[in-house]
């Protein structure tokens, strides 16, 4: 899941060999589409199945099931290759006249009875049975069924294509004791009691992807049904379908779904399902939600949690209306997922608690950053481990970081038409995208070239480390000049160009903010005006989220010359920012770093040669928790360390 006294405004660039790796961009059109193709096309997964015994003790973890895939041919087909994982499934048998088949290493390989040509349709009808053993896709716990499969877990409790890329009509036909309340995506086409068994009939004609489908179900599983009413057409309206256990408490969501719901659908364009459905389940749930397609599943407790509802929720427009098409572009899903989040708090709580909530995004990616791009071009092809997919710091909250910085760029007004457009989109509603897809529509809309805003921070790692230095003259007859020379240091990645925000503080305690691009390394800009400068603040705003730095200004010479002194920052203690002071005798390279209690270095604000004099810089918390820390200054022999404390 943020000129009034200017008399002229001069610039002068100094181009240098940039100290940042190579520009190259990552080209997702090499390999993004390298996964999704095969030579069927799924048309819809029919499953029946029996989970009766499962809610019986001991609980096991068998099932009988029949599975009827409905494919088209793409090109010339004589055979089938469907994941099935070998671990948790044993295949019986497959229905169709003259073919044989192979189970191995999770491919279920099926020779068919002839080769089949582009455009043919075929049913496949595969029986089959579910081992008793854990496979973390289907879990029986205690009165609890449910299927988890992200990212590619469906193929541990149904044959399948099991990719994002592939989607699917889906038909559940479920076998449960009459205690058990069950619910699946889609919507519920009817139910059947047949003595002490009910059978449930859920169907979605609205494709979706393998991972993104589940069934849900407990023994005696209370329903909650409340409606919510189409912004486009009041008069219709779509049940709201909360599962929940006895003592649960509904007040939460109850009273944000429906505002929450109108507030994506204004946003985004009207609620894309056929329900909106939404369960908690048990300690055996792996993750804090999943957003299934109209049937969320949360953590025990979920129902309190308003960001995990509004995050959850809002992939039913990033995710489920429109699917990544690989697994390189996930943050389409997760990044998408939790800006909206921090979008609700924006539009329940005001502009200053989503700022708020981003500056910790941004603080969590700097403290955790592995150092792997946004989109992981390999990742279209081999897929990762689930942590590092969902990767927090990367996937979750640069992503989310990177749509900040794209609506700072664009302005509210041009960024909220892009994601409105990027969700209505006929061409990617209930299909897939890619990276670029979104890039596309940010510079149809838009109507700029944002290939290097996408080049910086989608498909090249890292961010920008600024090491800049400004100066404050009198030019006399009442005419200052301020000087400020913007520097990237970082050697990791790429140079980040971007629109800084400087603001000027003068000595009558007004200021004046000024935007200017930042394209090339080592660039200078001046500023004249006719009152006296006493200050200047880089991105005062914070406006670029994901960066190191650190602006120091020379204040004048070392009295009397008599050394080095690095001083007690100032607030101290502090949450946000401190102001740090620093002596410097003679020309040296000085470093300054922030050190956990273990002596690890966690930032380094300065790290160039300086001039001799007394200099300071405000430092920006990255994201550290609260406690205390080291600042450490090093001149050449010179060494001087001071505690200082961040507070909550």
């Amino acid at each position: 899941m943020r000129f009034s006294n200017l008399l002229t405004l001069w610039f002068f660039l100094t181009v240098t060999n940039c100290v940042c790796a190579s520009n190259i961009r990552y080209n997702p059109a090499d390999t993004a589409h390298f996964y999704t193709l095969h030579s069927y096309d799924v048309l819809k997964y029919r499953l029946e199945i029996n989970l009766y015994q499962c809610f019986q003790t001991p609980y096991p973890k068998t099932f009988i099931a029949n599975e009827v895939i409905t494919v088209k041919v793409d090109s010339a087909l004589g055979s089938i290759r469907l994941n099935a994982n070998t671990q948790s499934l044993a295949i019986d048998s497959v229905s169709l006249a003259g073919v044989s088949f192979t189970h191995l290493a999770n491919i279920l390989d099926i020779t068919l009875d002839r080769t089949y040509q582009p455009g043919e349709v075929l049913d496949l009808r595969i029986y089959y049975q579910h081992k008793n053993v854990k496979d973390n896709g289907f879990f029986v716990s205690s009165g609890f069924v449910f299927t988890d499969s992200p990212p590619e877990g469906a193929r541990k409790w149904m044959p399948c294509w099991d990719r994002p890329s592939d989607k699917a009509t889906w038909e559940l036909v479920a076998r449960v004791p009459l205690s058990v309340r069950l619910g699946s995506t889609g919507i519920l086409a009817d139910s059947a009691i047949i003595a002490d068994t009910i059978i449930y009939h859920w169907k979605s004609d609205i494709p979706v992807s393998t991972y993104l489908i589940t069934f849900t179900s407990r023994t005696n599983f209370l329903v909650h049904t409340i409606y919510w009413h189409k912004l486009s057409n009041p008069a219709d309206s779509l049940p709201v379908r909360i599962y929940y256990k006895n003592g649960e408490n509904l007040a939460m969501i109850d009273s944000t779904i429906i505002p929450l719901t109108n507030f994506y659908s204004a946003k985004f364009g009207d609620y894309p399902f056929e329900k909106i459905g939404f369960a908690t389940l048990d300690g055996s749930f792996l993750w804090g939600g999943m957003e299934n397609q109209s049937m969320v599943n949360l953590m025990p407790g979920g129902y309190g949690d308003a960001d995990l509802i509004a995050h959850e929720h809002s992939h039913q427009w990033f995710g489920d209306l429109i699917t990544c098409g690989t697994w390189a572009d996930i943050w389409l899903n997760e990044g998408f997922g939790t800006y909206c989040q921090n979008l609700w708090v924006e539009h329940a709580s005001g502009y200053e608690a989503y700022r708020t909530s981003m500056n910790t995004l941004a603080g969590y990616y700097l403290a955790h950053n592995p150092g792997w791009p946004v989109y992981h071009p390999e990742w279209a092809i081999h897929t990762p481990t689930g942590n590092t997919l969902y990767n927090q710091a990367i996937t979750y909250n640069k992503g989310a970081c990177v749509l900040f910085e794209l609506r700072y760029i664009l302005g509210d007004s041009v960024f909220f038409k892009v994601m409105h457009d990027y969700a209505t989109d006929t061409k990617l509603m209930f299909k897939n995208a890619f990276t670029e897809d979104f890039a596309a529509k940010a510079a149809e809309v838009s109507g700029q070239d944002l290939a290097w805003f996408f080049n910086e921070w989608v498909y090249s790692p890292n961010h920008p480390v600024y090491q800049n230095t400004f100066d404050i003259d009198s030019l006399g007859e009442s005419s200052w000049r301020v000087s400020l020379i913007v520097n990237q240091t970082q050697t990791n990645t790429v140079l980040f160009k971007m629109p800084l925000e400087i603001k000027i503080s003068f000595s009558d305690a007004t200021d004046t903010i000024i935007r200017v691009m930042n394209d090339e390394n080592h660039q200078e800009f001046g500023f004249v005006f006719s009152k006296q400068p006493k200050d200047l603040a880089f991105d005062p705003f914070r406006n670029i989220l994901l960066k190191q730095s650190a602006t120091i200004y020379g204040v004048g010479p070392v009295k009397g010359n008599t050394g080095f002194m690095l001083k007690q920052n100032e607030p101290n203690p502090f949450k946000n920012t401190t102001l740090i002071s620093y002596d410097i005798a003679t020309g040296k390279h000085v470093t300054i770093s922030v050190l956990d209690s273990n002596g690890k270095i966690l930032d380094c604000p300065v790290n160039r040669l300086h001039a001799p004099g007394r200099f300071r810089f405000e430092w920006t918390n990255p994201g550290l928790s609260p406690g205390i820390y080291l600042l450490r200054m090093e001149a050449g022999s010179f060494l001087e360390t001071r505690k200082m404390v961040i507070t909550r």
